[in-house]
């Protein structure tokens, strides 16, 4: 479908990664990971074709359409949300205007034997043919579907983009490219901007799509249930894994122990050849050994070990000051913005009632544009709420982590002047120690923060709550833009932190194991769920499915059962429903005969699947050791897994059939 071939990258003599070699196969779906910085969006634009590399090349089939999402998109203002999606639909459009003009020339002509009669039946024969392949008459239903999916709410279909904020937009943009419906998906943290619930909804979308998938996401639980392969940039290079994220990271461990200890070995072998060499080299009776063991040393291929990126974050909180049992508290409070500048009226929600007491840890979470981040600029002060009252405690100090931070810091300002000019006291002097537990060292603190990717503006605002002890911290989309290990480091920090957390999130894997408190904003309420973030998922799967059964029509009675009452207007006694006939002898032969067959079919595919794990399992350990990979044993491990997909199906079918015998 798609092939990668010794892709290399330079920056001013500067390898950014080189000699990058892989294959694309179709359903296939990709995991890009490495740390920020190690080339994972450059390589996405060459494949989408927005980028040219220094050396090697991309080939796909003909076949292979690209849609490419990147982190962030312009998206046109001149138009509504489903106008918008529709042009998603250009080739399908263009087809029913060919349908439209070749059945008004047809209708309109009477040279019924001519070639150019002939030619337009054609042409609408292949042109309704195609409309049809596209689903053509589907298409209002899949962006209804598509927009649901990703938050959008029926009323907001014909909104003007212009009136989306830019989180919204991303989400426009990635409606359309799902809408297009491409052989190749290449998506750019697609996460980013999507509540839980959408993210959800888009892993579904992907699980159940039949084209092949690339992907960049730092949201572990995001690609352990989207992905089943893992391509790792690293120091320059790119290491293939045919597992998801977690077991990657199991597996890269494992691979880099094997390659210290066979490294390690080596050493010593060579260690204990070059002594043997030195010690006999001017000895005549041993210079036919000496010169065999020189040969010897030349002709061993030297084995590398990977180079480590161990640059990670080393922070920890100061200490929180003692406030009052209550941190925040809110009363039936509500929040609407009133009508200004030609806009309407915006109610956002009512009747929250939320109470954070000290050393808790409680996660705001909702769609995007349902009242979590106002809610939040109502604990700082920053607004007054229309209803009810929003309170702080006593003795409660905010640090603020804002999510749009590029509006909060001066681009023309430097690293170290960012975090000068708030600093005060004794802190002064630690700055740089700051700076360096956020990665910031040498010549990085006088980086201006408009050069700064999104990850590291992400470490230089956390780096700006370490400049004074708070017992509340508010962080609002803290990971967006951090990698994976980054992540891991700051949630280890705010798991000791011995302050009150308030944290907005849609990263289920950053919220696991560190709230024990969810508040959802939904439909203009806001709702208590106690306990963590998955048992909140699994109580609000619940309810979705007890909305779905509320509201899906009632089973209509049986005429027979209504007209069958007592004179009382109370149900007649249920009739016992007629007992199934007793099966002939020759009836329960062959059933007999069918059951003894399926067991033994099915016994015959499991001795087969187990055979075929194993080989599997054996192809899959060579294939991880990058002096065994060739496209040879590539092959052949797809082929494997096509047939014990097969065996697998097979065994499916043959214990559905058996169950409905009646047996386990």
């Amino acid at each position: 479908m798609l092939s990668v071939d010794n892709l290399t990258v330079s920056f001013g003599g500067t390898d950014l990664f080189r000699d990058i070699s892989f294959l694309v196969n179709a359903k296939e779906r990709i995991g890009l990971v490495g740390k920020n910085g190690a080339g994972k969006s450059t390589l996405l634009k060459i494949i989408a074709g927005l980028q040219t590399p220094t050396s090697g090349a991309v080939s796909k089939t003909e076949d292979c359409t690209v849609g490419y999402l990147p982190q962030q998109m312009r998206v046109a203002d001149d138009t509504d949300l489903v106008t918008e999606c529709g042009k998603a639909f250009a080739e399908i459009i263009s087809l029913e205007k060919e349908i439209e003009y070749c059945t008004a020339e047809i209708s309109a002509r009477t040279d019924y034997e001519s070639d150019e009669y002939e030619k337009l039946l054609h042409r609408l024969h292949d042109a309704t043919e195609r409309y049809h392949l596209l689903d053509g008459d589907n298409r209002d239903a899949e962006v209804e579907k598509t927009l649901l999916g990703l938050g959008f709410k029926r009323e907001e279909f014909n909104r003007p983009t212009s009136t989306f904020s830019g989180g919204w937009r991303m989400r426009i943009e990635l409606a359309k490219l799902l809408l297009k419906r491409p052989t190749l998906f290449l998506l750019d943290e697609p996460t980013n901007h999507l509540d839980i619930e959408s993210i959800q909804w888009l892993e579904t979308y992907l699980q159940n799509y039949g084209g092949a998938v690339i992907l960049i996401s730092h949201d572990r639980a995001f690609l352990d249930n989207v992905t089943n392969r893992t391509i790792e940039i690293s120091c320059g290079r790119a290491t293939d894994y045919k597992v998801p994220y977690s077991r990657y990271v199991e597996l890269r461990a494992e691979r880099r122990q094997q390659q210290i200890a066979a490294y390690e070995n080596q050493q010593r072998m060579i260690e204990k050849t070059e002594e043997f060499i030195e010690k006999f080299r001017y000895k005549p009776t041993k210079s036919n050994q000496v010169q065999s063991r020189i040969k010897q040393l030349d002709k061993i291929e030297r084995i590398e070990v990977e180079e480590e990126d161990n640059a990670t974050m080393n922070i920890r909180f100061p200490p929180a000051p003692r406030s009052g049992q209550v941190v925040v508290e809110a009363k039936e409070a509500g929040m609407t913005f009133p009508a200004r500048d030609g806009k309407a009226e915006k109610h956002v929600f009512s009747g929250a009632n939320i109470v954070v007491e000290r050393g808790e840890k409680v996660a705001l979470v909702g769609r995007n544009g349902e009242g979590k981040t106002t809610f939040v600029r109502l604990t700082l002060g920053e607004l007054a709420p229309t209803e009810g009252s929003v309170r702080t405690g006593h003795n409660v100090h905010i640090g603020y982590f804002a999510q749009n931070q590029d509006d909060l810091m001066d681009g023309e300002f430097t690293v170290f002047d960012t975090l000068d000019r708030v600093a005060v006291g004794d802190i002064r002097t630690r700055l740089r120690d700051i700076l360096g537990a956020f990665l910031f060292r040498g010549e990085d603190i006088d980086k201006k923060v408009k050069v700064l990717s999104g990850g590291e503006r992400s470490r230089l605002a956390m780096a700006r709550l370490m400049l004074e002890p708070y017992n509340l911290l508010i962080l609002d989309e803290p990971t967006n833009h951090m990698d994976m290990r980054s992540k891991d480091i700051l949630k280890r920090a705010l798991t000791a932190y011995d302050g009150t957390v308030l944290v907005i999130s849609h990263d289920r894997e950053f919220l696991d194991g560190l709230v024990s408190k969810v508040y959802e904003f939904r439909d203009g309420r806001v709702k208590e769920h106690l306990g963590g973030i998955y048992d909140f998922l699994r109580t609000r799967q619940i309810e979705n499915m007890r909305e779905i059964e509320r509201n899906a029509p009632a089973p209509a009675k049986p005429v027979a059962a209504a007209k069958d009452k007592s004179r009382n207007g109370q149900p007649a006694p249920r009739k016992e429903e007629p007992k199934k006939p007793e099966l002939s002898y020759a009836e329960k032969k062959e059933r007999d005969r069918q059951i003894t067959r399926l067991r033994n079919s099915i016994g015959r595919l499991e001795t087969e699947i187990a055979e075929l794990e194993q080989e599997t399992s054996a192809l899959d350990a060579r294939l991880m050791d990058p002096a065994q990979y060739t496209m040879a044993l590539f092959e052949e491990y797809n082929q494997l897994k096509t047939k014990l997909d097969a065996k697998m199906q097979e065994w499916a079918e043959a214990t559905e059939k058996l169950e409905k015998y009646g047996i386990q």
